[in-house]
This record gives structure tokens, C-alpha cells and sequence, in this order.
């Protein structure tokens, strides 16, 4: 194909890095946006930032929009310069490897394996002959696993809990060095997102652990008791009831 004056003219050439960086965002926009309509995104964020990542999916969202309108425009030659969004091409490559593999992957909630991993937060109360009088504000029975916990971080004297009733949800863990009479019911705390996730747990008496499975959500009733218990002196839940239940909609604590 020739020119009006006679010289070549140069094919079409599609362009390759305004579609691949529509297609990176698009990705990206709609993964975001995924996780928060199939209520995964409290798996991986705080419900504080939700709004923060919903806002940035459709964000990324109108940025594809605009990048393909640009793509149009270009393929029909109606623009004559772009700027590619991604220079090299590894780092588009690895933007939308991710993106795909979100689209895919499923987020679920950190398991007993991680906590033992990690590290358990468990409350150890401080041996006292005489314990002093404590005012707590909160019903007992009212309180979280959570709420536990910070309460025994201010004081940490086991009997001054005990037969304190109690009504906590987590899933189980099975400490490998305690006996089959006892398992932790756990769960994870969140301060911003998955990464910095921390577990949490008390121990529950329960006589025989090996009908709870680990990583199962239970709802424990019961009653605080002071234990030795791996060679520590601590607050322990002597199970009443220990019902199995779904795993929550939203598995963290805050």
C-alpha cells in the first residue's frame, strides 16, 4: 500500500500497552470489587478500610473505561501518541499473573495452623495468695474472647474471675503439648489487614477434645475456673455447652 506520493505506507500497528494496561486495571478493579460482593474482603481488610479498597475497585474500574476509549481512538487512528501506563513488560506480566490468580483464589480465614504458628496470645494469670478486689463494668457473660483477653492484659489474677459465667465463640485449636481434656477455642484479632493478624485464646476444659475437630467454630458456655495447666497457673473455661457453629460471616475480632 502506497502514499498519494508514491512512498510506502507503514501497516497499522495495534497497540499492544494502552490494551494490556486496560486489561491490568480492568482485572484489578473487578477482583477487588469481587471480594467485597462475595463478602470476602473481611478475610483480608479491617471494615474500617473497607470503603477504601471498594473505592479503589471502582476507581480502577473508570481508569479501564478511559484507557479503552484511548484503545479505540488509537486503533482507529485517531490518536497519534499514547503513554503506556506499564513500561516493561515483566512488571505487567506480574500485575496481571496476580490479578487473574484473584479472580480465582478463594480468601479464607487464618486457621489453627497459623495460630499455633504464630504464636497464641493466651491469658496467663500471675500467682497471688490473696487477690485483690477487681471492678469490672462489663457483664461477664456479655463479653467477647476478645474482651476477655484485654481484660486479663489489665489484670491478670485468674481467681478473681473464677465462676465468672461465660459465653465466647471461636474455632478449636489442640495444643499438641496439652492433654485430650482440654483445647483452645481462638480466634484472630485485626488491626488493619490479613498480614498483621495475631490469634488470641483461652483454654476449655472439656473432657475429651476428640469430637471437636480443629479449625471447627464452637460456641462454648460455661463457667471461669483457675487451672495449672502446662505448667502455668491460669483462667480456664470448665465447658458446660460446646455447640458447633457455621463459621461467622466475618471470622476476625477487633
Amino acid at each position: 500500500m502506497q502514499t498519494q506520493n508514491g512512498s510506502p505506507r507503514s501497516p497499522k500497528k495495534f497497540p499492544w500497552p494502552i490494551a494490556l494496561d486496560t486489561l491490568a486495571l480492568l482485572l484489578w478493579g473487578l477482583m477487588i470489587l469481587r471480594y467485597w460482593w462475595t463478602g470476602r474482603l473481611a478475610v483480608l481488610l479491617h471494615p474500617d478500610y473497607h470503603w477504601l479498597a471498594i473505592g479503589a475497585g471502582w476507581l480502577l474500574l473508570g481508569m479501564a473505561i478511559w484507557r479503552g476509549i484511548d484503545l479505540i481512538r488509537t486503533s482507529q487512528g485517531m490518536a497519534t501518541q499514547h503513554i503506556a501506563l506499564l513500561p516493561r513488560q515483566w512488571s505487567l506480566a506480574i500485575l496481571l499473573g496476580v490479578a487473574v490468580f484473584g479472580l480465582i483464589y478463594v480468601p479464607r480465614p487464618f486457621a489453627s495452623d497459623t495460630a499455633l504458628a504464630r504464636g497464641i496470645a493466651e491469658p496467663v494469670g500471675l500467682t497471688r495468695s490473696q487477690p485483690q478486689r477487681f471492678q469490672r463494668n462489663t457483664l461477664p457473660e456479655s463479653r467477647t474472647l476478645t474482651e476477655w483477653v484485654r481484660t486479663l492484659n489489665v489484670y491478670p489474677e485468674p481467681d478473681a474471675y473464677s465462676g465468672d459465667p461465660v459465653n465466647v465463640t471461636g474455632f478449636v485449636i489442640h495444643p499438641p503439648n496439652w492433654d485430650d481434656s482440654h483445647l483452645m477455642v481462638a480466634r484472630f484479632v485485626l488491626t488493619c489487614c490479613a498480614a498483621d493478624a495475631y490469634p488470641i485464646g483461652i483454654p476449655v476444659a472439656v473432657g475429651d477434645r476428640a469430637p471437636y475437630a480443629p479449625d471447627s467454630w464452637v460456641t462454648v458456655t460455661g463457667t471461669m475456673a483457675t487451672e495449672t495447666l502446662d505448667g502455668q497457673r491460669q483462667l480456664v473455661i470448665q465447658a458446660e455447652n460446646l455447640e458447633t457453629v457455621p463459621e461467622p460471616q466475618n471470622p476476625y475480632e477487633f
